[in-house]
C-alpha cells in the first residue's frame, strides 16, 4: 500500500459525528457480534461516510463483524464505479457492483413517484445481493434530513406522523436493516466527506430536483432559519409520543357523553 492508501484506511469521523454515529448504533442495538453487514454504497456523500465510519468502528469495536458494500448502477452501465471499488479495497471491504437500468425504467413508466419507486427497487436489489452472499444486515445511509423530510411528507400527504425505523426486521428476506446516520445532518455529512476527500460520485439521477421530497427539503430549510433545532425536535417527537397526546375514539365518545 502507498502512504495515501494507509491514510484512507485510518480515516476517522470528527469526534462529535463519531459520538452521534455511536449513539445511533447503541440506542437501537444495530450491530451484534458475528453480523455480516452489507452497505448500500451509492457513491453519494452519505453512503461514503457510512462506509468509512463502519470500517473505522470495526477496527475498535469489541464485537466481531464483517463488512461488504454493494453499488447499484441505476444508469445501466454509465456510472464509473472504479473509485468506489478502490476505496473498498483500501478499507478491506468486499465490493459488489450491480448494473440495473432504473432511470430508464422510470422514464418508460412515466413514474409519478420516481424517488419512492427507485428507493424500493434499489433496496430489493440490495437485499437480494445480501442474501445471495450470506449477509444478514443491510446498512443504509439515510440521515437526519431524510428522517425530517419523511415525517413531514407522511404528515402532509397521508395524515400520519411516522418515519422509517432506525432498525427493523425485513421478514421477507430475513435481513435486519439499519440506518446508523440518523443523528447526523446532510450538511455535516457533506463537509465530512469533503474533509476526508472521499470519492463522491457525480449525481446521475435526472429526477432528484423535481420531487415532493425536494419541496419538503426547501420547506424545512425555511423553517430551520427561525428554529435551528427543528430536525432534532422531530427526532425527539418520534420517540416520545404520549398516548394522552393522541386523539382517540374513546375521547370523542367521552366528549359526546358530556354534552
Amino acid at each position: 500500500m502507498t502512504d495515501n492508501s494507509k491514510e484512507i484506511v485510518n480515516l476517522q469521523l470528527q469526534p462529535m459525528l463519531r459520538k452521534r454515529f455511536g449513539k445511533a448504533l447503541g440506542n437501537f442495538s444495530m450491530i451484534k457480534d458475528g453480523d455480516k453487514i452489507l452497505i448500500g454504497l451509492s457513491g453519494g456523500k452519505d453512503s461514503l461516510v457510512l462506509l468509512t465510519a463502519l470500517a473505522a468502528f470495526r477496527k475498535r469495536s469489541p464485537r466481531h463483524f464483517e463488512l461488504g458494500a454493494c453499488t447499484i448502477d441505476i444508469s445501466g452501465g454509465e456510472m464509473d464505479t472504479q473509485p468506489l471499488s478502490d476505496l473498498c479495497d483500501k478499507l478491506h471491504v468486499e465490493h459488489f457492483v450491480t448494473i440495473y437500468p432504473i432511470s430508464e425504467i422510470i422514464k418508460r413508466r412515466n413514474e409519478k413517484s420516481p424517488c419512492s419507486f427507485c428507493s424500493n427497487l434499489r433496496r430489493g436489489i440490495l437485499s437480494s445481493v445480501a442474501v445471495e452472499h450470506g449477509y444478514n444486515v443491510l446498512a443504509l445511509g439515510h440521515n437526519l434530513d431524510d428522517v425530517s423530510e419523511t415525517v413531514l411528507m407522511n404528515l402532509f400527504q397521508t395524515g400520519r406522523f411516522k418515519s422509517f425505523r432506525p432498525k427493523f426486521w425485513q421478514s421477507r428476506t430475513g435481513l435486519w436493516v439499519i440506518r446508523p446516520l440518523i443523528y447526523i445532518g446532510e450538511k455535516e455529512l457533506k463537509k465530512e466527506a469533503l474533509r476526508l476527500k472521499l470519492p463522491i460520485t457525480p449525481e446521475i439521477c435526472p429526477f432528484s430536483l423535481h420531487t415532493q421530497r425536494s419541496k419538503t427539503r426547501l420547506l424545512i430549510e425555511q423553517l430551520e432559519q427561525e428554529n435551528p433545532s427543528i430536525k432534532m425536535n422531530i427526532i425527539h417527537a418520534l420517540s416520545s409520543v404520549r398516548s394522552s397526546d393522541v386523539w382517540g375514539i374513546e375521547q370523542e365518545d367521552c366528549e359526546k357523553e358530556r354534552r
